[in-house]
């Protein structure tokens, strides 16, 4: 499914066009629409379960804090806690929390955090 869009370049702006595959169920129909042209594939077979992308342990050299893991980070391993995108960045929000900055947590959910700083 193509989504019209801008995208912002040093000399202006300029007309893009954002793709994205959906499924049946995240479509609803537009009456008076016919959708019968629109090219479907169907997947082969169910979707895997989603791995949680982020693990949260406790931080063992100092007592109530914690810090999240990207979930392929070897120290992830073992004893932490799964998670998903939403809820590690709600983790980090906690007193104590932090993320790892060996693996890919600060650079991914440090700016999310901040996405909503003034705005609330």
């Amino acid at each position: 499914m193509g989504v019209p869009s801008w995208v912002a370049r040093p000399d202006g702006v300029e007309a893009a066009e954002y793709t994205v595959w959906v499924t049946d169920r995240q479509l609803t129909p537009i009456e008076g629409v016919d959708l019968s042209g629109v090219p479907t594939h169907r997947l082969p077979g169910p979707l895997p379960r989603a791995a949680p992308g982020w693990v949260v342990h406790h931080a063992p050299e100092r007592r109530g804090r914690t810090v999240v893991h990207d979930a392929t980070f070897r120290h992830a391993a073992g004893g932490g806690t799964e998670l998903g995108t939403l809820e590690a960045v709600d983790s980090l929000l906690r007193d104590g929390a932090h993320a790892c900055t060996d693996c890919d947590a600060a650079a991914v959910l440090v700016p999310a955090l901040e996405l909503g700083q003034g705005h609330g």
